[in-house]
């Protein structure tokens, strides 16, 4: 029996701290803003732990039954959390308050269970061996949980299979409490049937919970959903309406085929031209390989190197056969070279120099992404720069987040470089930015390779003109400590997705 309560206890809070990370994943993949979502979550979730384990006092008789009870409650709301988000985002006029609801609701369930299960085990164990191999298990579950999570859990079954697997282990919990402690507990019969119907339920979830899944991010887009995938590092999908293919990470638009190669013509060609001889070529971001289409139609670039943290990303657009068209082959390419890495990570590990760098990072919506635009990264960056390199960097909206482009404008200039800001428009987006850094006089280039869609020479020389409305305002540089990028990019894009 002893054995068989360890394990009940290791599996107890192992299930407790993956509703925890499910719920914070959750919200960072619909409201954006990982540390903020992270954070309250988890707050939220211990001060919850604390009300249930207060309320424990207030069970009495019946202890391992009321134990039962718990087990099954916590099984159904935590399995059913993400299902019940998922599909109620779409619609919940107060999206937060139902969240921070279910988070208190579990998170209350799951406090209640140490306090109980330590009061069963009090007369079969000396306090101080209770105390001490209770909360062992405790925290060897939560161990397992925060490496599992991120590792096997999120990329392979994502997060609605992942709540409700660990619903089922919790009534699994329940069952063997229930066979364990069968001479104490009188409603044996009415538990068996409850656990049964409980099982029976999230198992009805896993079976259908693409068809939930579906349903859910159907509500979500306006357009047809085509793919929907959790990696390990983001929510991946991919809507389509007649010829426009759209992509979202982390319900962020990322392109439409309707206009990307304005963006990413704008993006590399007033950069790549401009260099005498640009022989080797890094790509940061850009697992599209969208950027790297660009960069190949010049005929005069050696070798191509592209570097993307997530392997989903590179793996769905180089395999896809409608997506790998998008980007003409891009990635398969035998000139680019493709490496799934931390970009930061692999600057510091990496000395080769390059030529041009085109940096296509996620707009910096989190201090994750916000790390990879302040001026530790710039200069990191400049390291790598043959002489006479040059680098361009994605640097959102002028119009909409004046301050962030001009923050980031700003950070370059701390790191060394000379700045070149332009813009470029983007039916999709708006006006959009970008962010010249040399390290040698720059000129607008004469003349791009052949097949543009979008950009000439005399639209060039444009682009490097800002209105009164787009002109630069006072900014500090972005730096590690401080990561004041972030905070500018949530106040300014609040404010516009808000009407304000």
């Amino acid at each position: 029996m002893t054995i068989a309560l360890y394990a009940s206890l290791f599996m107890v809070a192992t299930c407790g701290l993956i509703y925890e990370l499910v719920a914070g994943a959750l919200a960072s993949y619909l409201l954006g803003d990982t540390v903020l979502q992270f954070s309250t979550v988890i707050g939220a979730y211990l001060f919850a732990m604390g009300v249930g384990s207060w309320l424990s006092r207030f069970v009495g008789k019946g202890l391992a039954a009321r134990f039962v009870q718990v087990e099954i409650l916590v099984g159904l709301v935590g399995g059913f959390s993400s299902t019940l988000l998922f599909l109620a985002f779409a619609h919940a006029a107060s999206f937060r308050v139902l969240l921070y609801l279910v988070v208190f609701v579990v998170g209350a369930l799951v406090g209640l269970e140490i306090p109980l299960m330590m009061r069963i085990l009090k007369d079969r164990l000396d306090f101080k061996d209770l105390v001490s191999q209770v909360l062992t298990m405790d925290y060897l579950g939560a161990l397992f949980a925060s490496v599992l999570f991120p590792l096997l859990l999120v990329p392979k079954l994502g997060l609605l299979n992942t709540a409700l697997l660990f619903g089922l282990l919790n009534v699994g919990v329940a069952a063997a409490t229930l066979h364990l402690f069968r001479d104490v507990i009188h409603e044996r019969a009415g538990l068996r049937a409850t656990c049964a119907a409980a099982a029976a339920a999230l198992c009805l979830g896993l079976v259908f919970s693409g068809q939930i899944a579906s349903k859910a991010e159907g509500d979500m887009y306006a357009d047809e959903v085509i793919f929907s995938r959790s990696s390990a590092y983001q929510r991946i999908v991919l809507t389509r309406w007649k010829d426009d293919w759209r992509l979202f990470l982390n319900g962020n638009l990322q392109f439409s085929t309707m206009d990307e190669y304005r963006y990413h013509e704008a993006l590399v060609h007033p950069v790549l031209s401009a260099h005498r001889a640009p022989r080797e070529v890094l790509i940061l971001g850009g697992g599209d390989g969208l950027a790297a289409r660009e960069v190949l139609r010049d005929p005069r670039v050696g070798k191509v190197t592209l570097v993307d943290l997530d392997p989903m990303m590179t793996k769905l657009f180089s395999t896809h056969a409608a997506l790998s068209k998008l980007n003409g082959g891009a990635l398969t390419d035998p000139k680019i070279t493709v490496i799934n890495a931390d970009a930061y990570r692999w600057l510091e590990q990496n000395d080769r120099r390059f030529d041009v760098v085109i940096v296509d990072f996620p707009d910096p919506s989190n201090y994750a992404v916000g790390k990879l635009y302040t001026t530790a990264f710039y200069r990191l960056l400049s390291r790598r720069l043959a002489p006479g390199g040059i680098i361009t960097v994605q640097s959102t909206s002028p119009l909409f987040a004046r301050q962030t482009y001009w923050t980031v404008v700003a950070t370059m200039e701390a790191a060394g470089f000379a700045t070149h800001p332009y813009h470029a428009y983007v039916p999709s987006f708006g006006e959009w930015g970008y962010v010249i850094g040399a390290t040698a006089p720059y000129r607008v280039p004469a003349r791009f390779p052949p097949g543009l869609r979008y950009l000439t020479p005399e639209i060039a020389r444009g682009m490097f003109d800002f209105p009164s409305d787009m002109s630069r305002v006072p900014a500090e540089p972005n730096r590690l400590d401080t990561q004041v990028l972030v905070q500018h990019y949530e106040r300014e894009w609040a404010r516009i997705n808000h009407g304000g």
